[in-house]
């Protein structure tokens, strides 16, 4: 029997989710002009959505036709939902999960929760929804007091023995800066959210991990490189840190060969998984897609009944 592969990490724009975004008067907003969504939020150049491309039967289409067996969709954190005053959070994300709740058997999602006073129940409610886990932005765990802050919900997804995943993107008291009208587009990408990635990775490994050892967490993007710090941080006086933790797992969006090379070098080719961040990434094949989606299948494989349920 052929294992089953694994894309952790795609985002979907469902119709719900634009609406709700609609309604706004401040960031983040969509306008429509047409087929066109546009999107507006904090220190993010506008973003056109194309819906008559980004529909569920095209992306379950490009699902199988990439020969996964499933998706999970994650909120696009850099937006700043998470990080919305609480109420104004909830309806968003109440969108959002009221959107991906009709999608195709060829997904499955993860569960975003406010960062504003997080609450363990958070997580519950995530779950009995069908969430196969729990995402929030690398700005939760920015530092010791984001970590303290967000703790209930590590706790809790531990208590569930479901994964957490990180994503870049801002926390409630990250300052908010107008959108540069002359840095290139890739900017973003190459700077803040690879920043906010190695900052989470760092806050998590040492000090969350001490605190939460059965905890399961995936963090994007190779964790902005993260694993490649452990030098400097030994050298910066900064405490030992165990790069072969078997429940620490890293997602390989935008990378190729050489960096996801690099990285099983430091933390073992078990603790890589293959995400692709489709829409927004067209990834290029390489030699560890195979591998890494059988681990991405392997990692939910592991988490208990609704996790497994969401990637039979």
């Amino acid at each position: 029997m052929t294992a089953p592969r694994v894309d952790v990490h795609q985002h979907l724009w469902t119709e719900p989710l634009l609406a709700a975004l609609a309604e706004r008067d401040r960031l983040p907003f969509v306008r429509r002009n047409g087929p066109t969504a546009i999107l507006h939020c904090a220190g993010e150049c506008a973003y056109a959505i194309d819906t008559e491309i980004e529909t569920l039967s095209q992306r379950a289409h490009g699902v199988r036709d990439a020969g996964l067996d499933l998706a999970l969709i994650a909120l696009s954190s850099p937006i700043g939902i998470e990080a919305l005053p609480r109420a104004e959070a909830r309806e968003l994300i109440d969108a959002h999960l009221d959107g991906v709740a009709s999608l195709p058997p060829e997904f499955g999602t993860w569960g975003p929760v406010p960062l504003d006073r997080p609450d363990a129940r958070d997580v519950d409610d995530l779950l009995s929804r069908g969430c196969a886990g729990v995402s929030i932005p690398a700005g939760a765990l920015a530092d010791r007091d984001a970590f303290e802050r967000t703790e209930p919900v590590l706790a809790q997804a531990e208590a569930h023995a479901v994964p957490l995943f990180v994503h870049p993107g801002p926390g409630p008291r990250t300052p908010s800066r107008a959108a540069s009208l002359t840095d290139p587009l890739w900017w973003p990408a190459l700077t803040d959210y690879v920043a906010q990635m190695q900052a989470a990775w760092l806050t998590f490994v040492t000090l969350g991990r001490r605190r939460h050892p059965h905890l399961t967490v995936v963090f994007a993007m190779l964790a902005g490189g993260a694993p490649l710090l452990r030098e400097r941080l030994a050298a910066r006086g900064g405490p030992p840190i165990d790069l072969g933790d078997s429940r620490t797992f890293y997602e390989s969006s935008s990378y190729g060969d050489a960096a996801i090379g690099a990285t099983a070098g430091l933390v073992g080719a078990d603790q890589l998984v293959y995400g692709s961040d489709r829409p927004v990434v067209e990834p290029e094949h390489n030699r560890w897609d195979a591998v890494l989606q059988k681990n991405a299948a392997d990692l939910l494989s592991a988490a208990p009944a609704r996790a497994q349920a969401v990637a039979a």
